[in-house]
Parts: C-alpha cells; sequence; structure tokens
C-alpha cells in the first residue's frame, strides 16, 4: 500500500469524523490496518534531514514522506503490521497520555498472546529488551491519525539507514526474530484487533469506507 494514498486516506476520513461531531452525529470511528511499500517518514521534528539525506534514502528503493506527525523518522514496509486509529479522543479520554498509553498496552497485550514479553521505557513505543518492536508517531488534536508500526516479518535490514526515531545505541527487532520462526501480519492481525477491542472498550466491525481511495484497504469500524 503506497503511503501516500494511505495518508490522504487518514485525512479524509478525519474530516469526516469531525463533520460528524459538529452536526451531532455518532464520530464513526475507524482503524485502518495497512502493510506500506517502503517508506520512511519523518515527523514534525524534522530539521536534521537535508534533500541529500532524502535522495540517499530513496537511492535505497523506499519512498520518503514529511509528515505533521510526532516523532523522528521510521520505517515503514512490508512486513510490518501499521495500525492507523482514526478516533475522536474525547470519546474515549480527555488526554493525548492516555492514548499513547493505550496504544502501547495494546501493543504489549498482543505480544503476549503470541508469547512475547514486552514493555514501554522512558522513549516511546513498545520494546523487548533494548529493541524497539513497536514504534508510535501520531498526530492527535481533536481526531487522532498516524498510529503505530509493529514489526511481524519485516527485513529489519531498512532500518540500517538510520537511527529509528531518533534514538542512538537502541536497537530493532520482529515478531519473527523473537519467536525464531516466521510470524506474518496475517498471524498477529487478529490478536491486535481483540486487544484494541479489549484495552479501548468498543466493539471493532469490518466494514470500508465510502471512498474510491479505500478500497481494498483493510477498514474496521469503531
Amino acid at each position: 500500500m503506497p503511503y501516500l494514498a494511505a495518508w490522504e486516506l487518514q485525512k479524509r476520513i478525519a474530516m469526516q469524523v469531525m463533520n460528524n461531531i459538529r452536526c451531532g452525529r455518532e464520530p464513526g470511528h475507524r482503524l485502518l490496518l495497512v502493510e506500506h511499500d517502503p517508506v520512511y517518514t519523518t515527523g514534525l521534528r524534522k530539521d536534521d534531514y537535508t534533500p541529500e539525506v532524502e535522495a540517499e534514502l530513496r537511492q535505497t528503493g523506499a519512498d520518503f514522506y514529511r509528515t505533521n506527525r510526532g516523532g523522528l523518522i521510521t520505517f515503514h514496509g512490508p512486513g510490518q503490521l501499521t495500525a492507523y486509529p482514526i478516533l475522536h479522543l474525547k470519546s474515549f479520554s480527555p488526554g493525548i497520555k492516555w492514548y499513547v498509553c493505550a496504544l502501547e498496552r495494546t501493543v504489549i497485550r498482543t505480544l503476549r498472546v503470541l508469547g512475547i514479553t514486552a514493555q514501554t521505557s522512558p522513549h516511546t513505543g513498545v520494546w523487548v529488551g533494548d529493541n524497539k518492536i513497536c514504534a508510535l508517531g501520531l498526530q492527535g488534536r481533536h481526531v487522532t491519525t498516524h498510529g503505530l508500526g509493529l514489526n511481524c516479518n519485516t527485513d529489519l535490514q531498512w532500518f540500517d539507514h538510520i537511527v529509528p526515531c531518533g534514538i542512538p545505541d537502541k536497537g530493532v527487532t520482529s515478531v519473527t526474530r523473537e519467536l525464531g520462526r516466521e510470524v506474518t501480519i496475517q498471524e498477529v492481525e487478529p490478536h491486535f484487533l481483540e486487544a484494541f477491542s479489549e484495552i479501548f472498550n468498543c466493539k471493532v466491525v469490518m466494514n470500508q469506507p465510502d471512498f474510491d481511495e479505500a478500497k481494498g484497504i483493510p477498514s474496521h469500524h469503531v
């Protein structure tokens, strides 16, 4: 899934959610689950990424985009379960700190079911020891966009070209590496959806947004 298409879709759905709120209707929360083509993205703190650095990263065969999410540079690509909750935040909690914690707990619970003990750290995201297995990068004003990337069977060599999330001296890992066997997105996804529904105390129903660009994108109505 091209990154730009998913980003544009997020903005369309977020606008729809805001319009629903203004008109007194149900928000129509959505959860998009995608597997991206190789792409590096930066957040609001992006001054270190010069055109020269961008060109070098594009030479790896990946796209490169500057976004409005929090956080520094990360990678999305094949083998990574990328989740974009598009939620009216006040319908769940008044604060972004709760939201970040809820997403981290969702991933930790997902991994526990799979047999991996993971935890948070002073750095955002979910970790197995000193290795990050899931990165978070969010935009949480009124309606949330962007989200998280959980490495299932991602080729971790993509991370060799960057300092993931701007944290030196730390590594990255995947579900496959931790379990010592091939673990696909398809195996992880149902556990993630179950954990999400439990942590966010909601029912998650498979549905499709009424946008042409959403065809083929797994979308869940929350």
